[in-house]
C-alpha cells in the first residue's frame, strides 16, 4: 500500500513536540497507532519502521519524546550506532532519558492521543500504541493512563517492568512483549508474567531467541534480522485482532 510521511509539530503542556506520521496515501481513514521510538529517537531507520506498519493500514504518529531538549535530532548520531560509538552516544541520552519522569510522560501521553485521535486521516475506534527500548515503557505507561482508549500494546526490548505490578493493574489493551536475551533472564520473565496474569491482562510475553538489547533497530550493532521478523508476526496479528477486527 503507498503510503506518505508528514512532518508535525504537538501542542503539549510543555510545549512543542515534532514529530511525522506515516500513513496510507489513500485518502481513507485508518486506525491510528502511536509509536514511540528508542533512546536513540527519530532517524531514518525508525521512519522505515513506520512507513513499514502505515504500509498495512495504519496511521502511525511518532513523536520527539526529547523534545524538552530540542528537536530531532536531540543528539548527533552516527550513520551506524557501532560499539565504538555506543559509549558516547549514550552518555549524551541517558541523562535526558533520566528526566523524563513518570508525570512528564502522562502529560505528553495525553496531548499525543489526542492529537492522533483529531486527525482528519485517523478513523474512529481504539487506538494501539508500540515503543522500543526506553519507548516500550512510555508505551505502556500511555496504555495503562488511557485503559477505556488504547486497545493494543506492544514493547519490544524495553523496561516494561520499572514501575512493578501497579503498572499493569490498570491495562484493559492486549498485550505483546518481546524480550531480548540480555535483558530478562528466563527465571525474570516467568516473574513478569505472573505480575501480568495477576492484574488480569490479556498477553503474551517472550524473550526473542539470540537477541541482545535493541535487536529491531537495523542502524545499530544489536540488529537481528530474525529477531526484527519475529517482531512484525507478533505485532501485526495484535493490530489487526484489536484495531480492524480480522
Amino acid at each position: 500500500m503507498p503510503t506518505k510521511i508528514k512532518s508535525l509539530r504537538i501542542p503539549t503542556p510543555d510545549g512543542q513536540a515534532d514529530a511525522f506520521a506515516a500513513f496510507p496515501d489513500d485518502g481513507e481513514r485508518h486506525p491510528g497507532v502511536l509509536m514511540y521510538a528508542d533512546a536513540f529517537g527519530i532517524r531514518p531507520v525508525v521512519r522505515e519502521m513506520a512507513r513499514e506498519l502505515a504500509g498495512h493500514g495504519y496511521y502511525v504518529l511518532v513523536p520527539n519524546f526529547l523534545y524538552r531538549h530540542g528537536p530531532t535530532p536531540v543528539v548527533d548520531l552516527p550513520e551506524y550506532i557501532g560499539e565504538e560509538a555506543r559509549p558516547a552516544v549514550v552518555a549524551q541520552v541517558m541523562p535526558l532519558i533520566e528526566a523524563h519522569t513518570a508525570e512528564r510522560t502522562q502529560r505528553d501521553a495525553d496531548a499525543y492521543l489526542g492529537f492522533l485521535t483529531s486527525r482528519p486521516e485517523v478513523g474512529a475506534g481504539p487506538v494501539a500504541v508500540t515503543g522500543y527500548c526506553i519507548g516500550g515503557l512510555l508505551a505502556m505507561r500511555t496504555a495503562a493512563a488511557h485503559p477505556g482508549q488504547v486497545a493494543a500494546l506492544a514493547a519490544f526490548h524495553g523496561p516494561v517492568g520499572v514501575d512493578g505490578p501497579d503498572g499493569f493493574s490498570k491495562l484493559t489493551a492486549q498485550v505483546h512483549l518481546g524480550h531480548a536475551e540480555t535483558d530478562l533472564t528466563p527465571e525474570a520473565l516467568g516473574e513478569l508474567n505472573q505480575a501480568l496474569d495477576a492484574a488480569g491482562v490479556d498477553h503474551t510475553s517472550e524473550i526473542y531467541p539470540g537477541t541482545v538489547h535493541g535487536f529491531t533497530m537495523s542502524d545499530t550493532d544489536a540488529f537481528s534480522a530474525s529477531g526484527l521478523k519475529l517482531h512484525w508476526d507478533r505485532l501485526l496479528p495484535l493490530l489487526d485482532r484489536t484495531l480492524l477486527g480480522r
